[in-house]
């Protein structure tokens, strides 16, 4: 005979916190809701866990079926437990978040989203529940992170100018960095590699591609290395 608990107790949910980088701003991901409450408001893709579902399959699952993102890498942000977050009843949703590279990740909505857009950081709409809030702690993790670990490559494609990975740089610390000082350590840190490629289809003159190496990075982390930006 199954053992039924007999007292009240929480909902679960998980939520998605998503950041992308353009040619312009630091972007994040959002769905317009279709269902009550707050239907219309923009939010965090996210949605209940089921019976037996371990929490990271919920958000994977609900990223893909509001988004159509999948395959990326999410990463525990935190817990959110106020009981007065959510109209409906008390719900305490677990917040995950990742980085993509916009460009090889094309989203739309479906399930119980109207519509998904990716937002600029500086221009977020009003956010349903408590996603302000969560959006909020997303970006302090992600300004605090990417200045101790290399996370921010996933943000970029496969091969990228030193440009544009400085300009990653200032766009997430919302700050101008010194190029020269900013090139000599990254490259001093021996975990890009230099190709023997240019940047094609641009106005300004081209520059030389580089690309992470996670092998060398990881080797050098056995040996006492320390990633600091």
């Amino acid at each position: 005979m199954a053992f039924a608990y007999k007292y009240p107790r929480p909902a679960l949910t998980a939520d998605c916190v998503v950041f992308g980088l353009d040619d312009e701003n630091l972007k994040v991901l959002l769905i317009q809701r279709d269902n009550e409450p707050f239907a219309g408001q923009w939010a965090l893709p996210g949605g209940f866990a089921q019976v037996g579902e371990p929490l990271e399959k919920t958000a994977m699952r609900e990223l893909e079926e509001e988004t159509n993102l999948k395959n990326v890498f999410l990463e525990q942000l935190y817990t959110f437990s106020d009981p007065n977050r959510d109209p409906r009843e008390h719900v305490v949703t677990v917040a995950y978040f990742a980085l993509v590279n916009l460009a090889e990740h094309k989203v739309h909505a479906s399930t119980d989203a109207r519509r998904a857009a990716w937002f600029d950081i500086d221009n977020i709409p009003p956010l349903a529940f408590d996603h302000k809030k969560i959006l909020s702690v997303a970006y302090d993790r992600l300004q605090g992170k990417i200045r101790h670990q290399p996370i921010g490559f996933e943000l970029l494609p496969p091969r990228f100018t030193l440009r544009q990975l400085q300009r990653m740089y200032e766009k997430i610390l919302n700050r101008k960095l010194d190029k020269q000082n900013f090139r000599k350590k990254m490259l001093k840190m021996g975990i890009l590699d230099e190709l023997d490629e240019i940047e094609t289809d641009v106005a300004h003159r081209a520059a030389r591609l580089y690309r992470f190496n996670d092998y060398k990075y990881r080797n050098r982390v056995k040996k006492g290395f320390i990633f600091e930006m």
